[in-house]
């Protein structure tokens, strides 16, 4: 029996925006004023037989769905790749060209328009690099470089909502209120998983790993960096001693609490720009080189892309709330914004509640699943907590979820953690699936990785 030979090929283009484009992600716009480092769409093929698959993680805070759609479009018209078995991805860095309005961070026309390219050329350099390859699956624990963001306060301590006018029942980064803090909320998932790919020359492809870290973020306002992110595709590059044309890649995965502002710590990191993200990106990419002595390589995975979109309702203001909303955003200056504090944070989120009204009662969210060898991958179109990712590890091993993939709706929280409150579940343009979206979207997940598992893992 003739196996078919499965190939792997790799690229990256650079994505890096001029300076004085608009970065998103914070809740006013920045613009860019330093290049720090360089940022990248990269590009994974992989190829079994008659499927092709590509993944494609980029250095860029958020990207909706409609935009990813007219990317994958255009990807299948000019390589014949089927875009159910594509998976495009943000890393999250927040500190990138901007092709998505968030809050009050704009996007960027001219990037919005230029990138979609970009993608595509990503994609069509990492086809033209196929060659037969190997695959392995692995993982390691790294859980020094994240915490939980979200905590319960003291008795007494008031966090307040500015969407509400009322008191949440958590705080979410309480700056300043350090000695408030009684502890955080939930564990955090500390496991980076990774999924390697030589060729059977023994030369390296490619790595692509998933840590459910936020972002660092230690930075000025106006920087371009790859963040943690890029420190690390380059460091297990340089630990891999790999050619120039490997490509390392960093997803982010189920961090929607987690970061590494460590309020109950605050002094373990170096506090110099960049410092922090350079010591974890080299850290993280130390253990993941520990532990690949270890991998067991596959040169005849199986390999197979589903992908399904779920319904799901979108949360509203009522019709008090809508014009109380209204009558805010009439009174406000929004040109002024410089600092950010509670009152500026009611009138961003009442700007939001106007914009949200105008959205359907419905959207349909992309959820993909991907079976490569022995191992899952699972993508999901927001920022979901640490408690969807752990819930799929149960059932579903080697296995890790890539987040902000193939869209993005902002956090998508389980239900308990919606009625708890906190920043991440402040109803806006960032945060308005439904309290049931969670488990919806994750057991639509689950029933496809279940559906995958009942196949062959080797061709």
């Amino acid at each position: 029996m003739n196996v078919p030979t499965f190939q792997a090929g790799a690229a990256r283009v650079d994505i890096t925006p001029p300076l004085g484009t608009l970065i998103n992600g914070d809740f006013i716009t920045h613009y860019a004023r330093f290049i720090h480092d360089p940022l990248y769409a990269k590009a994974l093929v992989l190829q079994q037989g008659e499927t092709t698959v590509a993944l494609v993680i980029v250095d860029i805070c958020a990207m909706p769905k409609d935009f990813l759609d007219a990317v994958k479009r255009d990807i299948q018209e000019q390589t014949g790749l089927l875009p159910q078995n594509i998976l495009i991805s943000s890393t999250h860095t927040h500190a990138a060209g901007s092709v998505a309005s968030l809050l009050l961070g704009a996007a960027d026309l001219p990037y919005r328009q230029k990138l979609p390219g970009l993608l595509v050329e990503s994609v069509k350099a990492a086809l033209q690099n196929r060659r037969p390859a190997k695959i392995g699956f692995g993982a390691v624990d790294v859980p020094e470089h994240v915490v939980c963001r979200r905590f319960f306060m003291k008795e007494g301590y008031q966090a307040l909502n500015p969407v509400t006018g009322g008191l949440d029942g958590v705080k979410t980064n309480p700056f300043g209120d350090e000695q408030q803090i009684d502890r955080r909320v939930v564990p955090v998932d500390p496991e980076v998983g990774f999924l390697a790919v030589k060729g059977l020359d023994d030369q390296w492809i490619s790595l692509l790993a998933n840590y459910s870290l936020h972002y660092v973020g230690d930075w000025e306002n106006g920087s371009i960096t790859a963040d943690y992110f890029g420190v690390f595709s380059e460091e297990i590059g340089r630990l891999l001693q790999a050619g120039s044309g490997f490509v390392g890649m960093m997803s982010n995965g189920t961090s929607g609490e987690a970061n590494i502002w460590d309020f109950l710590d605050p002094d373990r990191y170096p506090t110099e720009q960049f410092a922090k993200s350079e010591l974890i990106g080299k850290a993280i990419a130390g253990k993941v080189f520990s532990a690949l002595q270890t991998v067991e390589w596959q040169t005849a995975p199986a390999l197979s892309a589903q992908y399904a979109e779920v319904t799901a309702g979108v949360r509203k203001p009522s019709a008090d709330e809508l014009e109380v909303a209204r009558e805010l955003v009439a009174e406000t200056y929004y040109e002024a914004i410089q600092q950010v504090d509670m009152d500026v944070l009611r009138r961003i989120y009442a700007r939001e509640q106007v914009l949200l009204n105008d959205y359907p009662d419905t959207i349909e969210f992309p959820v993909q699943a991907l079976q490569i060898g022995t191992g899952r991958i699972g993508a999901l179109g927001g920022e979901f907590f640490a408690e969807t990712g752990l819930k799929l590890k149960q059932s579903h091993s080697p296995y890790f979820t890539i987040t902000m993939a193939n869209g993005y709706v902002g956090y998508v929280p389980p239900a308990h953690e919606i009625e708890r409150g906190g920043y991440e579940t402040w109803r806006c343009r960032t945060s308005f699936l439904e309290p049931g979206a969670e488990e919806t979207i994750r057991t639509k997940l689950a029933e496809l990785l279940k559906t995958q598992a009942e196949r062959p893992v080797y061709s």
